[in-house]
């Protein structure tokens, strides 16, 4: 059936909708990926948690779906945009098609959409609220933000994984599963805990590290539990990814700001400012760190994006602090930056540092 994509500043975009609810009207944030795989894992990222993704490359589904390939245990995002969906699926793994999957789940995809000039009123505008439907108009009253995205997709439980030497707390903000792998390759024992547990209960588990991990939404709305995980962070040795990395900054002082239309795809140079080295890195995220905010903070830039010039990860003065804004375990994208974790082994968890423990 005909289907259309609203956005906020009143322009439609019509197309092939495919729901199991004719009458479903599906609100979220729009955003674009840029990468030409790895839908699998972007529908299940649980950083894309109530948003509608395009996808700019025309041809999405060719591989199907497999049973591995997750990142979580269920798709986030809100909506699918693309221009086609592939049916039929030609990969020897493949189990599902895209269809097939986004029907399971009840997430509605709009196909034969222009992606390009959709993808351009992004660029030109910033992204913005839309809404998939069935109807050729749409309320925009009705579409209301998530206040706190992380509340939904965060663990609920304590849970620990392998049984390394290495023991590793992964605070769960919307945590990617290849996070938890790329230390249960590298020998660890990793224990996942919600993103609201207390200092206390992190300092019982006597870690050798800790990973503040991605997830969703505006790092602002987490405020509330700054005090917590800047104590945490100055106890233990840390590394924050993404949204972990936004809230470093935070918590000691420094701010976040949003961009026009955010870094999503698997091509984002990013420079070492150690090494002058250049990594092409997986990247999905809508706010980043105001580098002219970390005066005084103890914090220093890291990495930085080649394109935009925007912080894209830090070091701290005094305190074994790693971020990065980008997404080292590369699901999906290039594996070049995966040395991240090796870096955060070797050097930030070798400094066990009980003397600062509370």
């Amino acid at each position: 059936m005909k289907g259309y994509l609203h956005l906020e500043n009143g322009e439609n975009f019509e197309g092939t909708l495919f729901s199991s609810n004719p009458e479903a009207f599906i609100t979220g944030e729009i955003v674009f990926f840029t990468g030409m795989t790895g839908y699998q894992e972007v529908l299940t990222d649980p950083s894309y948690k109530n948003q509608i993704i395009v996808f700019t490359y025309p041809l999405i589904g060719n591989y199907g779906i497999n049973e591995f390939d997750f990142e979580s245990k269920q798709p986030h995002v809100a909506g699918v945009v693309v221009y086609e969906s592939k049916e039929a699926f030609s990969h020897y793994n493949a189990k599902y098609s895209l269809k097939q999957y986004l029907e399971k789940w009840n997430i509605p995809l709009l196909t034969h959409v222009d992606t390009r000039a959709v993808v351009k009123r992004i660029r030109n505008e910033g992204t913005m609220q839309s809404v998939i439907s069935a109807s050729p108009s749409s309320d925009f009253k009705s579409a209301t933000a998530i206040s706190s995205p992380v509340k939904e997709v965060s663990s609920k439980h304590v849970q620990t994984y392998g049984s390394g030497k290495h023991h590793i707390v992964l605070m769960d903000f919307g945590f990617k599963k290849s996070i938890l792998h790329s230390f249960l390759s590298r020998g660890c024992k990793v224990t996942v805990v919600p993103y609201d547990t207390t200092f206390e209960a992190i300092h019982e588990l006597c870690p050798d590290g800790i990973v503040l991990s991605n997830g969703p939404g505006d790092p602002k709305a987490l405020q509330e539990y700054l005090p917590t995980i800047r104590k945490v962070i100055e106890n233990f040795p840390t590394l924050a990814i993404c949204l972990g990395h936004q809230l470093v900054a935070l918590s000691f002082g420094g701010d976040t700001k949003k961009l026009k239309f955010g870094h999503r795809g698997a091509n984002q140079p990013v420079s070492d400012l150690v090494t002058n080295k250049v990594y092409i890195t997986s990247q999905n995220h809508s706010y980043v760190v105001d580098e002219g905010s970390l005066d005084n903070t103890g914090l220093q830039a890291r990495f930085k994006n080649c394109n935009d010039g925007s912080i894209e990860g830090m070091s701290h003065v005094e305190l074994p602090i790693l971020t990065v804004q980008f997404h080292p375990e590369a699901h999906p994208g290039p594996i070049e930056s995966s040395w991240i974790f090796d870096e955060f082994m070797e050097n930030n968890c070798a400094v066990r540092r009980e003397k600062l423990y509370a």
